[in-house]
């Protein structure tokens, strides 16, 4: 590992001010931040000219399918797509094969990441209606994932009865995918038939969303226990944690439900069904405004690959989700120069404040002592979502078209230039993420 300088960048520091500079790398930290510095001759150095130096992007929720569902993608090719998009590190989610439910399935997928991810990963460990000793014990977690609603097998824990204990035991983050289960089925009987895959968003409606965050909320306030809201995609969600969220509990959103809306449906078919489903382009606006006041604090992808084929057996046989650690930061980065939020805004809900949420030490800023997590992206050139340029193994995007700026040039883990101008190293590993809350 050599000194590594970047020189006569644009430097977004943690005071949200921008300093032309340049900034000495060593030992996988960052030593120094200074309008020039002289370096010795065996120093690394990148020429930064024109280019915005940001944090890297910390994903807090991705579904990277390794063990066992690695034909839609693995640890190493959606680690190659991060890599490309700016992304350094990502808490992954546990419905893999096998469940990521016990401390063994946890060894495992850190062996697995040690042996393939070029990033930087944490991993969630999952609940089931019988695990809490393993929710207590697992280590390294960064928190436990509920899915309340919209899944299925051993990961499903829907009934208030259920729930209630993991949020009465333990302290660790309780990350939650909140929407109603019953209420689902219900729906899915009144709608049955129905093939046009719009019918997705009035399926898993409004009052889906909300009924669960209305329960997981009162759960955190009674046991004053930390939650986290995965994925909000409604405004009524949205306006309800406005005059209801304690401080201990914070709440995300994704690009595609900033962006998105039911629109999409017509354009991209099942491409656009995720869960929670995409929203009228009304909820679009409310979601914005919850962002910019700090109500929703930051930003995750929820990457969630499936192929083609399975995209195109049509509604309702075809799976939700998409991918997104390629597009996040361009995606939003074009949204600050389009006058939407500013560029310290979009650093700060996908890096610094993930970081905090997470208690992930030393990293989301720029300044000596944190990690050298880094990327250098281009706000002056614009350039479309290409599927033929895309890492991901699922190989589509539901961006696929769109003209962003803000693309990753160079991006660095732990001091290391993994991904530089097109090219990736392959050759670079990421390092396993600690918590301060474990």
């Amino acid at each position: 590992m050599t000194s590594l300088l970047i020189r006569h960048s644009r430097i977004l520091l943690p005071d949200s001010e921008f300093l032309l500079g340049d900034i000495l790398i060593d030992g996988g930290k960052i030593v120094q931040v200074a309008p020039e510095i002289t370096a010795s001759n065996d120093t690394n150095t990148i020429d930064g000219t024109g280019l915005t130096l940001l944090p890297g992007v910390i994903d807090p929720q991705v579904h990277f399918r390794e063990p066992g569902l690695e034909y839609k993608e693995d640890l190493f090719t959606a680690s190659c797509a991060c890599a490309k998009g700016g992304l350094t590190s990502f808490l992954e989610m546990p419905n893999t094969r096998p469940l990521t439910t016990t401390q063994a399935a946890l060894d495992q997928k850190l062996h697995l990441a040690s042996q393939k991810c070029l990033v930087n990963y944490g991993f969630f460990i999952g609940a089931t209606p019988e695990n809490l000793p393993d929710l207590l014990t697992a280590h390294p977690a960064c928190g436990i994932k509920i899915f309340m609603g919209s899944s299925h097998g051993a990961l499903l824990v829907s009934e208030a009865a259920e729930i209630e204990p993991i949020f009465a035991k333990g302290d660790r983050l309780i990350a939650v995918h909140a929407e109603d289960q019953a209420r689902i089925l219900q729906r899915r009987q009144e709608f049955k038939g129905i093939t046009n895959p719009s019918i997705h968003s009035q399926i898993q409606d409004e009052t889906v969303a909300l009924n669960a965050t209305k329960l997981a909320l009162t759960l955190s306030q009674k046991y004053q226990r930390r939650l986290h809201i995965l994925h909000l995609s409604t405004g009524i969600e949205a306006e309800f944690l406005r005059k209801n969220k304690p401080s201990w509990v914070t709440a995300e959103v994704t690009p595609q439900h900033l962006l998105l809306n039911t629109e999409a449906y017509e354009k991209i078919g099942t491409l656009a069904q995720m869960n929670p489903p995409l929203r009228s382009p009304e909820n679009n606006q409310v979601l914005w405004q919850a962002l910019l006041d700090g109500v929703i604090d930051f930003i995750a992808t929820d990457h969630a690959p499936h192929t083609l084929e399975e995209k195109a057996k049509g509604y309702p046989n075809s799976p939700s989700g998409m991918p997104g650690v390629e597009t996040s930061l361009p995606l939003m980065l074009t949204q600050a120069m389009a006058g939407k939020c500013t560029i310290a805004q979009v650093s700060h809900w996908m890096s610094n404040g993930p970081a905090q949420a997470y208690q992930i030490p030393n990293k989301g800023l720029i300044k000596p002592g944190y990690d050298a997590d880094l990327v250098l992206v281009d706000l002056d050139n614009y350039h479309p979502v290409l599927r033929e340029e895309l890492q991901t193994k699922c190989g589509w995007s539901p961006f696929e078209g769109w003209n962003l700026t803000g693309w990753p040039v160079v991006t660095i883990v732990g001091g290391n230039i993994v991904y530089e101008r097109g090219k990736l190293n392959t050759e670079i590993r990421g390092k396993a993420l600690q918590f301060d809350n474990n």
